[in-house]
């Protein structure tokens, strides 16, 4: 697995990202949702120059323009409900791609830990270019088995995972299974998980921030 972690280099996303961590801003669900979005949007940019282009032209009211085209055909596909605001900072980008949306949840069994995948809505992905979004890659157990199951109902001719904060033990998780035809790429690199498995120093629960506690 290839992967690309954006905060290497400073830029105007690290400011969305310190705000989205400082516990004195984040609760500002409006400001917390947007940083997220515009996070989304800065990380589908850099996507998209590795996507395959091909040779067009444009024209203008004075002439012709030599230039490019995006060929691939792009589908977003968004872990609920933490992954909805990043969802649409992509789709603020790809705006032409179609969307899917799944619903993973863990249940520890005595094998260990499987994923359901207890709702799902799905456009065909069968030789397109899937981003597979969600907030928090922690363990990575969760987002594995979502792509062996979405590799079971469909083919994309690439996967792209877009996370914002990651653990490097479920990054080495994926990178331990997946190969390099599936690039990962995290907007920022935390120390580690704690005894409870949470990403510190993180940023709390993603899906509460943006949309409230549910019990």
């Amino acid at each position: 697995m290839v992967v690309k972690i954006l905060d290497e280099n400073p830029s105007i996303l690290t400011g969305f990202l310190n705000e989205i961590r400082d516990k004195s801003i984040q609760n500002d669900r409006l400001r917390y949702r947007r940083n997220i979005e515009r996070i989304g949007e800065v990380m589908a940019y850099e996507v998209s120059q590795s996507l395959h282009y091909e040779q067009s032209q444009t024209e203008t009211i004075l002439g012709i323009k030599q230039t490019h085209q995006l060929q691939d055909e792009v589908v977003i596909c968004s872990i609920l409900r933490a992954g909805l605001a990043l969802h649409q900072g992509i789709l603020n980008y790809f705006d032409m791609s179609d969307s899917g949306f799944i619903s993973a949840n863990r249940v520890n069994t005595d094998a260990g830990i499987k994923v359901d995948l207890a709702y799902k809505s799905l456009p065909h992905m069968d030789n397109k270019t899937l981003l597979l979004v969600d907030p928090m890659l922690a363990t990575g157990i969760s987002m594995l088995e979502s792509i062996k199951k979405l590799q079971k109902i469909n083919q994309p001719k690439q996967i792209h995972i877009l996370v914002v904060v990651a653990a490097p033990e479920g990054v080495q998780h994926l990178q331990n299974h997946l190969d390099d035809s599936i690039h990962l790429w995290v907007a920022s690199m935390d120390d580690g998980l704690n005894e409870k498995s949470y990403i510190i120093p993180g940023l709390g629960d993603a899906g509460d921030l943006a949309y409230g506690t549910i019990f």
